[in-house]
């Protein structure tokens, strides 16, 4: 039996999962989490195999970060990440922090549970878009923003100015201006709103 934590702030989507995964024969959900600070200390409690882990859950601590959490666990389980966004910024985020596989809410039943499987058996487990998106950013690297620059982006999209950045990111001005330089030229933009206007039409990051 494959062990399921399922981690999402709406009791709605956890019902559905619950109904949808509990159909599976070899499946067993053992456990619920509203948040992530909740998903991150039942998995680390153990029992658990495949945590299916949402990205937002309100105020509360990211998705990605409580991936990274249960990824950094001696023997601790395989994150599944489960949701709505197909950014950049989001996918980066999440692979980066160790989760074995990235999957949108509008996947097919059967998808879901063939990754399911396949994070459990210690294999990657990527959505078909998200994959493309992926092979996108390593076919042409010199134009693909970086997880910094996105980080940077997205706090100018948020209101901060480059002191708040670099207090944010533990970075010098001179840094963040440099990071700034560096989007302007991927995008072929020249200032802080146009930029932002870009990378949001182009799918890089949230509005």
């Amino acid at each position: 039996m494959i062990r399921l934590l399922l981690a999402d702030d709406h009791p709605v989507v956890r019902a559905g999962l619950r109904a949808v995964l509990a159909a599976e024969p070899d499946f067993e959900i053992v456990a619920e989490a509203p948040s992530a600070e909740r998903a991150v200390e039942l998995a680390g409690a153990g029992g658990v195999d495949v945590v299916l882990m949402d990205l937002q859950f309100g105020a509360g601590m990211h998705g990605s970060q409580a991936t990274a959490l249960i990824a950094a666990l001696p023997e601790g389980p395989r994150v599944l990440v489960l949701t709505t966004y197909d950014t950049d910024a989001d996918i980066l985020a999440a692979v980066e922090a160790g989760a074995a596989g990235y999957l949108l809410k509008d996947a097919p039943p059967e998808e879901l549970a063939a990754a399911v499987r396949t994070a459990a058996s210690g294999r990657s487990a990527l959505a078909p878009a998200v994959a493309l998106r992926l092979m996108d950013r390593m076919r042409a690297p010199a134009e693909a923003l970086s997880r910094r620059e996105l980080e940077v982006l997205q706090l100018v999209r948020d209101g901060l100015s480059n002191a708040d950045i670099a207090r944010e990111l533990f970075l010098s001005q001179a840094t963040v201006k440099s990071h700034l330089v560096h989007v302007y030229a991927k995008l072929g933009v020249d200032s802080r709103t146009s930029a932002v206007a870009a990378a949001t039409s182009r799918g890089l990051m949230r509005p």
